[in-house]
């Protein structure tokens, strides 16, 4: 059985400091404690984000153990995927802190609500889920094995584009035009590409 670098190099300490600091606020930030209801507009996401992250993330650390599909280098994955995980998760929070109030772990949007275009906002709609996906990709690269890296990947492609699908529908239900000509000029995640 191979043993993965999260578990092996000294500095993997800072990658579980990272990982408990980032968890911690995710769950309290989406309501997870509280229960923060669905509703018509969150069409199941949440209860989607919820359920995808914790399989991908049990399929990932079962997979980093498995001998083949080792990542090269893997005290240099490790450190750079604790640096993935450090920017995403510090990227995450500053989005949620742009979004303020409007922030929700349910998708929630109400009428009087205002198109937010401040920080990376400016440039792409759902920076926090870049955040997201910059996330998983760093914990997916410290497991130092490939299978995991694709498993994060796929689950955040699945659980994203669901949750995407929904609070744009929502948005453009409830703000209407405002967010249509905000959409037609931002990128859904990376500025000017996609």
């Amino acid at each position: 059985m191979h043993e993965p670098p999260i578990f092996t190099y000294p500095e993997a300490i800072l990658f579980w400091i990272v990982f408990i600091w980032f968890f911690s606020l995710e769950i309290l930030h989406s309501g997870i404690v509280a229960g923060a209801p669905s509703n018509t507009q969150d069409a199941g996401t949440l209860r989607l984000i919820n359920i995808g992250s914790n399989v991908a993330l049990l399929l990932a650390f079962v997979a980093s153990f498995l001998p083949w599909l080792v990542i090269p280098y893997p005290r240099i994955a490790l450190n750079a995927g604790t640096g993935l995980l450090v920017v995403g998760g510090l990227f995450r929070r500053y989005c949620f802190r742009i979004l303020g109030k409007y922030f929700t772990a349910a998708v929630t949007v109400s009428p009087d609500q205002p198109v937010i275009e401040n920080g990376p906002y400016r440039w792409i709609r759902h920076p926090g889920y870049t955040a997201g996906f910059i996330v998983f990709l760093g914990i997916g690269l410290a497991l130092g094995n490939w299978l995991s890296l694709v498993i994060f990947f796929l689950e955040i492609c699945l659980v994203y584009s669901q949750r995407v699908k929904a609070e744009e529908k929502a948005l453009l239900d409830t703000i209407g035009e405002p967010y249509r000509a905000y959409m037609a000029r931002t990128k859904r995640f990376i500025p000017f590409i996609f």
